[in-house]
């Protein structure tokens, strides 16, 4: 990632999504770091303020893109170069964008969005050659709060850490002190649970 422009990418994460991304294998961390990158992408196309219509057009650029195969995108944009790997999972992509256009000019709320947001994880787990999936959406679920935590939380795959962290993080809530929110997140990458 010596590139400037991707890591102008990485740079622009949240702290939380640039630790997790952080915790990916390095053969994974390139998905990992475009799905996070998009996500701030799409939110900020989407944010609170604008015209619905402006909201539109700038989610339809992105659901065009992800119809198309990685081969046809427009070169010199950081964030498809990064995406390209997602190539197979566009749709789970794609699904994530009418999930922000549903949050903003729908009337699903964040129904839509999170379930995309789960398309998305089990996607990315089939990109990493993951077999067992039922560990996985349980996790992505859980993390959007879609499922209640459960005892004994069931590990997940190396390739998965991030997903780990975000989803013991999101159980942990937003209550404690910066510092053990900061030191639970560095034992969830550290160890996955």
């Amino acid at each position: 990632m010596h590139n400037p422009a991707m890591q102008d990418l990485i740079d622009g994460l949240p702290p939380l999504e640039r630790l997790a991304a952080s915790y990916a294998p390095a053969a994974t961390r390139p998905l990992w770091i475009g799905y996070f990158a998009l996500e701030q992408r799409l939110a900020d196309a989407a944010r609170d303020g604008r015209d619905a219509i402006m909201i539109q057009l700038r989610l339809a650029w992105w659901r065009d893109r992800l119809g198309e195969d990685a081969a046809r995108w427009p070169k010199g944009e950081p964030l498809l170069a990064m995406l390209s790997p997602w190539n197979p999972a566009r749709a789970a992509l794609s699904a994530l964008v009418d999930g922000y256009e549903a949050l903003h000019v729908g009337e699903e709320g964040t129904a839509a969005l999170d379930e995309a947001r789960v398309g998305v994880m089990l996607a990315l787990a089939g990109l990493s050659d993951i077999v067992d999936l039922t560990p996985v959406e349980l996790a992505a679920r859980q993390w959007r709060g879609l499922a209640p935590s459960t005892p004994g939380i069931t590990p997940l795959p190396r390739a998965m850490r991030p997903l780990a962290l975000l989803r013991g993080m999101a159980l942990r809530g937003e209550g404690g002190s910066p510092a053990l929110r900061f030191l639970a997140a560095l034992r969830l990458g550290l160890i996955g649970r």
